[in-house]
């Protein structure tokens, strides 16, 4: 039965026989749900999925009705995805009868392999099942299994006869260095409809979704053996001709999920006589693929060039299944069989007449590589000596042809084209020892290394260790970003302009496809992660790589990478408040003067005292003010300054932000022949002497301090700036400033003559530099 739900106007109270006798009541909002019906109910207690989360039918009261279930629609059991209603099933089905038999759904395991990028010729289940014969011989050859040596076997397609000699479309390729071979086979009056139960079951169980038998043969034969297929209608096939070429660079082409894309002179396609049809080995056009109502198909297996598809795809930003393996490299061999295997199917389940047999255009044959593999050095490699024998039934067993020669310790091999990535002995080795396990080399006796003396990267690095360790008992907390950054970062900047980037030829994305020229903000992207999560009070340092192109440079032959410069910088971040608020402690805003005392006490750690260094003020447009940090020689060392608001509005950051960006290569050559001496402390006590200045206003108190270390060399001990006036009672561009100095001699107590004598050379420095005593 079925009734509206007093307490709703959408809900529905039903009962339902779930064949155990007695009807159960169950609520219901689909608005299909119907009295008579037929229907899948989840009892009380199942569990249902939802992608990675799960949920269990208990019993509930919805708007006073209590219900003992739930009547399910296609995506709630996972058998689709439609949610319009519940699923309504034939009447002749017995009430009781369990889902998992109608449906025909059995109890099975699925095993899902994680693939490291150069082993895409597993990505299919032929291509696992070859590794894992591999290891039964493996086993079998070293007598820790009995039986006989398995063998993998594939669908036989030779069968395949041709219907009708006429009705073939042509192929040509214009771009044989982008497709060295193109296979495929035309078929003329199929049916699209659905797939049968077995190929649907298989399709789900690997984690596809079904669509028409025709596009489901062609993702069964890719996940079976691994070759990629695409299915034209030949009804929008132009000319009954398939071109493989390129596209002039801005052709417009809408893909099959209707975004149009412009195309690049790189772009491989495949085309008819008036317009391309399909992005080769990447995505079909949106007027290519086959529908309910295709009646003729031409079915493409190909090899495209793994370099050419690879760009095209980061370029397009498109990756699917047909590009995950074409960009890694196909098997140029099976391409025939794959297509005869398709049409077999085709012919199997959706009728339809071969016409003109299977094409293969070859415009060069594809050699298999060939090497000299030496046993010894195979032994050599692994660290341990593996019979010859097992050697050999291993490479066999991965289809290697084994060529004995005259010379006993050395095989001659034939690589099979389906591994792209073996093309040296050191590969054969990597292909034997997975197989044979690494776990099974044991560690030796004797361990051989080589000493070398410290170098300059031993002593940068004890260097940055000293630092991190300073750093981090001062608060700050060490950062590591990706040396590869934003495209956007550098565009329009006068100051790291674009052009000085170091670019990916092949970037995953455009906010991954320049190596950075400064860490700034790599540091801004981390303080705008913890700013956003309620953590505003920051301390960060990173000692990274910076990198820049300098396209006025040449490259010649003795120096191909003279355009390329690499160096170390160590980056600073100060934001938000200085220390956190405490009941004696008002909170304060870390400022600037805070970042500069920390890189002060970093030169000074690394024994570069202030006279050895000058300091000059600018802006530019990173830092709305800034302290350029330089030696006396004029080497740059440091900047320290403010970010712009302007930059840090990009990082949605609103709250200031301090950063130091030092030259850790410059500094380090500055002061790595630096060594800490030790002395006894001074047995006299220090004089302190205060002199008040006034000065005019552009004067800085670093020009003061410069002054008063140069007058006096011997007895200057600090200088200390404590107080700043501006305002009233000061002449006009005029400013106050309060200086102490400590004045000691080591070994014994200064008299007042001599005391006298080292102020007074002071206070004439200052005069003469313009400053008056107040």
């Amino acid at each position: 039965t079925c009734e509206d739900h007093p307490d709703s106007d959408h809900l529905h109270v039903t009962t339902v026989d779930l064949g155990t006798g007695e009807p159960v009541q169950i609520v219901c909002g689909a608005p299909n749900v119907a009295a008579g019906q037929t229907v899948v109910v989840a009892t009380v207690g199942t569990t249902l999925y939802d992608g990675d989360k799960e949920f269990q039918i208990k019993k509930s009261k919805i708007r006073g009705k209590e219900s003992f279930g739930m009547i399910c629609a296609e995506d709630e059991l996972g058998i689709g995805t439609d949610h319009a209603g519940i699923m309504v099933l034939a009447d002749d089905i017995k009430p009781g009868t369990p889902a998992a038999e109608y449906f025909n759904v059995e109890s099975d395991y699925r095993l899902e392999v994680e693939l490291t990028p150069n082993r895409v010729d597993a990505a299919s289940h032929y291509g696992v099942a070859r590794d894992l014969k591999a290891k039964e011989w493996c086993l079998i050859c070293q007598n820790e299994k009995q039986g006989e040596y398995p063998e993998v076997s594939v669908p036989d397609a030779s069968g395949l006869t041709t219907d009708r000699t006429d009705g073939a479309v042509t192929v040509r390729i214009e771009d044989e260095e982008g497709c060295p071979r193109y296979s495929g086979v035309t078929i003329r009056g199929v049916e699209v409809k659905e797939s049968p139960e077995w190929l649907k079951n298989l399709l789900t169980a690997a984690g596809q979704r079904p669509i028409n038998n025709i596009v489901d043969i062609t993702n069964f034969v890719l996940l079976g053996i691994g070759q990629p297929l695409h299915c034209f209608d030949l009804d929008h096939v132009k000319g009954e001709e398939i071109i493989v070429r390129t596209c002039e660079k801005g052709t417009r082409f809408t893909t099959l999920d209707g975004v149009e894309r412009e195309l690049n002179e790189a772009d491989l396609m495949i085309c008819d006589a008036e317009k391309p049809m399909c992005i080769a080995g990447v995505f079909g056009g949106l007027d290519s693929g086959v529908t309910e109502g295709t009646k003729n198909v031409f079915i493409e297996s190909a090899y495209f060039n793994p370099t050419r598809v690879r760009r095209t795809a980061r370029r397009h930003g498109l990756s699917t299944d047909a590009s995950f393996r074409y960009e890694r490299g196909a098997d140029p061999s099976v391409t025939v069989y794959a297509a005869r295997l398709a049409a077999s199917l085709i012919k199997e389940l959706a009728g339809g007449e071969i016409c003109g047999g299977v094409i293969d255009v070859l415009p060069a044959p594809i050699e298999r590589k060939e090497l000299d593999f030496s046993l010894t050095y195979c032994n050599r490699l692994i660290g341990k000596e593996l019979p010859g024998e097992l050697v050999r039934c291993i490479l066999k067993a991965l289809e290697f042809d084994v060529t004995e020669t005259e010379d006993a310790d050395v095989l001659h091999l034939t690589v099979p084209t389906y591994r792209v990535d073996v093309y040296r002995p050191c590969d054969v080795v990597e292909e034997i020892l997975r197989v044979y396990g690494y776990n099974n080399v044991e560690i030796g006796d004797e361990m051989h290394v080589s000493l070398s003396q410290r170098g300059a990267t031993d002593e940068s690095y004890d260097m940055q260790q000293t630092i991190s360790e300073q750093l981090t008992a001062a608060g700050f907390s060490e950062i590591m970003n990706n040396s590869l950054t934003a495209v956007s970062y550098y565009e329009n900047s006068e100051l790291l302009p674009l052009a000085n980037c170091v670019r990916l030829l092949n970037p995953l994305s455009n906010d991954l496809g320049v190596m950075r020229q400064t860490l700034l903000y790599g540091g801004l992207e981390s303080i705008s992660h913890n700013v956003n999560r309620k953590m505003p009070d920051l301390k960060f340092y990173e000692f990274g790589n910076v990198y820049r192109f300098n396209p006025e440079k040449e490259s010649s032959a003795e120096k191909p990478l003279a355009q390329y410069s690499e160096r170390m910088e160590l980056g600073i971040w100060i934001t938000g408040k200085k220390e956190p608020a405490s009941w004696n402690v008002k909170a304060e805003e870390a400022s600037v003067y805070d970042l500069m005392g920390v890189v002060n006490n970093i030169l000074r750690r690394l024994g570069l005292q202030p006279a050895a260094v000058t300091t000059t003020q600018s802006s530019d447009e990173i830092f709305s003010a800034k302290l350029d940090i330089a030696s006396r020689s004029g080497k740059h060392i440091a900047e320290v300054g403010i970010i712009r608001s302007s930059i840090l509005k990009k990082f949605d950051i609103e709250q200031s932000v301090t950063y130091a960006a030092i030259d850790w290569d410059s500094l380090f050559k500055l002061t790595a022949k630096n060594r800490v001496t030790y002395a006894e402390l001074p047995k006299t006590q220090p004089v302190d002497r205060d002199l008040a200045l006034l000065v005019d206003k552009s004067v800085r108190f670093a020009d003061i301090d410069a002054v008063i270390r140069k007058a006096e060399r011997k007895l200057l001990r600090d200088v200390r700036l404590f107080d700043v006036y501006e305002g009233k009672n000061l002449p006009a561009g005029k400013k106050s400033y309060a200086v102490s100095m400590k004045l000691q001699d080591n070994e014994k107590t200064l008299t007042d003559k001599q005391i006298d004598a080292s102020m007074s050379r002071i206070i004439e420095a200052l005069k003469n530099m313009g400053a008056e005593l107040r």
